[in-house]
């Protein structure tokens, strides 16, 4: 009886850049094919489904703009996610820390609308990212008092907070003039300003902010003393212990901006394009976040290429399923299979898969 063959898995050492970028190139193509062979499936043209989605992101003004609109908290909550990531803490509570963001500047807007917008919009900011940042701090400090699993902590706050913002537009918060539970629309100095994006037209200020915001993450990580701290104990937490660092200082620090930039995203959508509070403030960005991190390699300016190439994917999946009338959830296995084959290019880029010998 022959014994059945058994692999196993290695990381690899040093990559040529050159082998790095076909490899990329090549999970790009077998991402497309194995997308086309799904519409195949299905009874469509892969070229004509493809052309659409490009169509319906970038085919005019008015779609570009919406397809900014996505990337804007795509983008703010990976550069949020990625320095908790950096630091080897898993910050799977994107979501909740968005919603916490959005309710305190939600209550500015409702409750402080008599201030002028130039105070009332950088309250609602620095609210927001106060609320998201201690919203964050609360895993973060169960995790070097307790040491508490951060991934199911960072998993299950998600829930609380975004019941509670069902309940805030179910009770308290519910508008009275409205047929249905929801909250009233904000005030227009509630509202984020509009400003012409070059090339493109006028979108809420948040594409500036999500500009800002990937120089200042790759200057914080790159040249400053807290970044390299984060990096150091992502790296190996006993040398940074061995070194003097205050690791548990780090920890707290850190993912209070971490869940503060998050927090940021949900002040930009409820006073951007949502212009309420709603129970869809975060709508899966904070997963859709880790995605990119990885696909990113955690660079600030590769997230907001790979954001881009999301928003793109998402904007056109929506119009696709107008042009040829595919259900949405067709349209959800198309994109996960695209992502799936491309973030199985990026395993194989670091890891490889070989044989087990068979010893005498």
């Amino acid at each position: 009886m022959s014994k059945p063959i058994r692999f196993h898995i290695a990381q690899r050492g040093e990559i040529n850049k050159t082998h790095e970028y076909s490899m990329r190139l090549m999970s790009i193509l077998a991402a497309l094919v194995a997308g086309g062979l799904f519409l195949l499936a299905l009874g469509y043209n892969p070229f004509e489904i493809y052309a659409s989605i490009l169509s319906g992101a970038l085919g005019s003004s008015g779609m570009q703009k919406e397809t900014i609109k996505i990337m804007i908290p795509l983008c703010l909550t990976t550069l949020g996610v990625t320095l908790a990531f950096k630091m080897r803490f898993w910050n799977i509570g994107a979501e909740g820390q968005i919603c916490a963001g959005a309710i305190a500047a939600s209550y500015f807007a409702y409750f402080q609308d008599q201030l002028p917008q130039a105070v009332l919009l950088p309250a609602m900011a620095i609210a927001a990212v106060v609320a998201g940042g201690l919203w964050g701090l609360l895993p973060a400090y169960f995790k070097t008092r307790f040491g508490t699993n951060e991934t199911l902590f960072t998993l299950m706050l998600n829930y609380i907070i975004g019941f509670f913002i069902t309940y805030l537009r179910e009770g308290p918060w519910r508008n009275p003039e409205g047929g249905f539970a929801a909250t009233p629309r904000f005030p227009k100095q509630a509202r984020l300003p509009m400003l012409n994006f070059p090339g493109i037209g006028n979108i809420h200020i948040g594409w500036v902010v999500m500009f800002v915001m990937v120089f200042w993450v790759f200057f914080y990580l790159r040249y400053t003393k807290h970044g390299y701290e984060l990096t150091v104990v992502g790296e190996n937490i006993n040398t940074a212990k061995y070194a003097g660092m205050p690791v548990k200082k780090i920890i707290l620090r850190t993912m209070f901006i971490s869940a503060g930039i998050c927090g940021l995203v949900g002040m930009i959508q409820v006073a951007g394009p949502d212009r309420q509070l709603t129970d869809a403030v975060a709508n899966g960005r904070g997963f859709t976040a880790v995605s990119i991190a990885w696909l990113a390699r955690l660079s600030p300016i590769g997230i907001m290429f790979v954001s881009f190439l999301f928003s793109v994917l998402e904007k056109g999946c929506s119009m696709m399923q107008t042009d040829f009338r595919i259900p949405a959830s067709m349209s959800d296995i198309l994109q996960g299979i695209i992502l799936f084959c491309v973030l199985g290019g990026e395993f194989f880029i670091r890891y490889r898969i070989g044989r087990i010998k068979e010893e005498a």
